[in-house]
């Protein structure tokens, strides 16, 4: 089965930081020492990349780490993740703190903040990432909160990873379809409340299904109040399939346009090892084409690395726990691009 391969909601960074963390690209330190210790990233132009780059977060420190230890060589490596835009996956605990702190951060560095919605009750069917909100109120509760913390600043959200997916192969019981189907659809509706939030529902990518087996369950989970839909989060198809994939689901869906996960795709997917587990920390991948909204592609409306490289899909392969971060792995991710 292929399926995403989407990381836990725990987010990399500790949110109190986040507001303060902006000052780390521009503040001089008193000794080289102390400059050391400090994330340094800058944000991307605006123009070709108007997405948030969060200085503090878990590859610009560890690129700090390898700088403070003399390792330059694997500093400029992570570099090539921590300089760019990722996906902020907002937690289940302090939904709405989270989602201001990293929109506010966003709107102070004149950018805007790419939110992960990862919540929904009975979350990847017990699997690596299992988990969600208890019960249906709770995640209409949790939506409310992160809606509340965004409040009219500017966001794009992916909203969560395999929910459909998971309905469309079955993997997910029948019995919670109806459910899941009018949260998702009520979660695009209370986003697009907030003035400055788009929103892509998640669709999955080019090697699990074919278009006409997603158009009607992502009109059932309200893709038509959503600015798009996005395609192979965490997953590792190339660019060119993933667009020509898109491109044939928005024709079923009146020309929706969608996001591109490029995040790891740079080598393409993983043909060897156990098949059912070609999405989980697969060996041998390259990080893919940096984040921009320049595709040159009308219905293409950004490249996003919405999942975080270097962070673990799983225990798989000597990986840790979803969503912990793998300084091996996002080396050899950095490593392997071109």
């Amino acid at each position: 089965m292929f399926r995403s391969g989407a990381r836990t909601g725990a987010v990399g960074v500790v949110v109190a930081a986040v507001g303060t963390a902006l000052a780390l690209t521009s503040c001089s330190s008193s000794s080289d020492s102390d400059s050391d210790k400090k994330p340094e990233v800058a944000q991307q132009p605006k123009g070709t990349d108007p997405f948030w780059v969060n200085p503090d977060g878990n590859a610009s420190r560890q690129a700090a780490e390898y700088r403070k230890s003399g390792d330059d060589a694997k500093a400029a490596l992570i570099r090539k993740i921590a300089e760019q835009p990722v996906g902020e996956w907002i937690g289940p605990e302090d939904p709405e703190s989270e989602a201001k702190g990293f929109t506010e951060a966003a709107a102070k560095a004149d950018r805007t903040a790419l939110l992960v919605l990862y919540n929904i009750p009975h979350r990847d069917c017990g699997q690596f990432s299992k988990g969600g909100a208890a019960d249906g109120d709770a995640y209409r509760a949790w939506v409310d909160k992160v809606a509340a913390g965004i409040g009219d600043r500017g966001a794009t959200v992916v909203l969560e990873p395999d929910a459909v997916l998971h309905l469309v192969d079955g993997c997910t019981p029948a019995q919670f379809a109806e459910e899941r189907y009018d949260l998702l659809k009520k979660a695009v509706e209370r986003l697009k409340r907030q003035p400055g939030v788009k929103v892509y529902v998640d669709a999955g990518n080019a090697g699990w299904q074919r278009p006409d087996a997603l158009d009607e369950p992502l009109r059932r989970a309200g893709v038509e109040a959503a600015d798009g839909f996005a395609v192979n989060v965490s997953n590792f198809q190339t660019t060119a399939a993933s667009r020509d994939f898109g491109h044939q689901l928005s024709a079923k869906l009146s020309g929706k346009h969608f996001v591109i996960d490029t995040s790891r795709n740079g080598n393409g997917p993983y043909t060897g090892g156990d098949p059912k587990e070609t999405w989980c920390n697969p060996p041998g991948r390259a990080l893919g084409d940096r984040p921009t909204t320049r595709t040159g592609d009308r219905l293409v409306d950004a490249y996003v690395w919405v999942k975080r490289p270097g962070e673990s899909d799983g225990g798989c392969k000597g990986g840790p726990k979803a969503g912990e971060w793998w300084a091996d792995y996002a080396l050899a991710l950095a490593t392997n691009s071109k």
